[in-house]
């Protein structure tokens, strides 16, 4: 099974090396393939640096959405210059519910790495977030042009998708995966338990957002890589499917997406 998205690389989310190591050891008794991905500078070179030193694991490079007024898309150019290890961009995009960063700063960061991904013929993993009031401005309205100026992007997965079906099914359209999670044991959101239901295997790849977003029924604790293994479970549940079917399903959409 691949966990396409998780931070285990990262010192400032898994500060204890210790524990780092030990959940890191689980996810491989368990077999589990890791994506460490980046959201700023210093955690693209983690990202690096802990895939290089770990089996199983793949780095993804990229400047968060958060960040993107306080890193130099240069580096991320960098780093893509000097490493082999790197399977995708990411995690890029606009988070207009915080934004943390000026939305022009967004915008320009996100065309600047669509621009590397399109140059070094890799995939995009993607943060959309929207806006706590869509009044006025709309994430969406603003990610879809932006995205599609770039023609010859060789794919990507919204990850952590929990907007709308019509959001939805605009990225498959573009040929995009939709990242799953934990979101998905828990949500208590009609409309986004309907996507998850509705939403078919052949579009879909599995992840953990680790630390974030532990699933059910480990809620309360910190979540680890091994923890995709209960996202599976649950869409096998929830499709009245076999977990094998799942596993083996979402595990070639991830190797499709990331060339692993």
């Amino acid at each position: 099974m691949i966990d396409t998205h998780c931070h285990l690389h990262d010192s400032s989310f898994y500060p204890d090396k210790t524990v780092q190591e030990d959940f890191y050891q689980q996810a491989i008794a368990d077999d589990v393939t890791m994506v460490c991905v980046g959201t700023d500078i210093a955690s693209s070179r983690q990202a690096i640096e802990f895939s290089d030193s770990h089996q199983a694991c793949f780095a993804v490079v990229g400047i968060h959405p958060h960040d993107a007024d306080r890193n130099d898309v240069h580096e991320i150019a960098k780093l893509l210059e000097q490493h082999q290890n790197i399977v995708a961009i990411g995690e890029i995009g606009l988070d207009y519910f915080y934004l943390n960063s000026p939305r022009h700063a967004q915008i320009l960061q996100l065309e600047a790495q669509l621009q590397l991904a399109v140059d070094h013929n890799l995939p995009v993993s993607f943060h959309v977030r929207e806006a706590k009031d869509t009044s006025d401005l709309s994430v969406w309205a603003d990610f879809w042009p932006i995205v599609d100026n770039f023609s010859r992007l060789r794919g990507g997965v919204l990850h952590s998708f929990t907007d709308t079906r019509e959001q939805c099914e605009r990225g498959l359209s573009r040929g995009f995966f939709i990242g799953v999670n934990g979101i998905s044991t828990f949500t208590k959101n009609k409309e986004q338990i309907d996507i998850f239901d509705w939403l078919p295997l052949e579009n879909t790849v599995l992840e953990t957002d680790a630390p974030f977003l532990t699933p059910t029924p480990f809620r309360g604790t910190i979540n680890k890589p091994s923890y995709v293994g209960r996202v599976a479970e649950s869409m096998a549940i929830r499709k009245n499917v076999s977990l094998s079917l799942v596993s083996d399903r979402t595990t070639a959409n991830a190797k499709q997406l990331f060339a692993i």
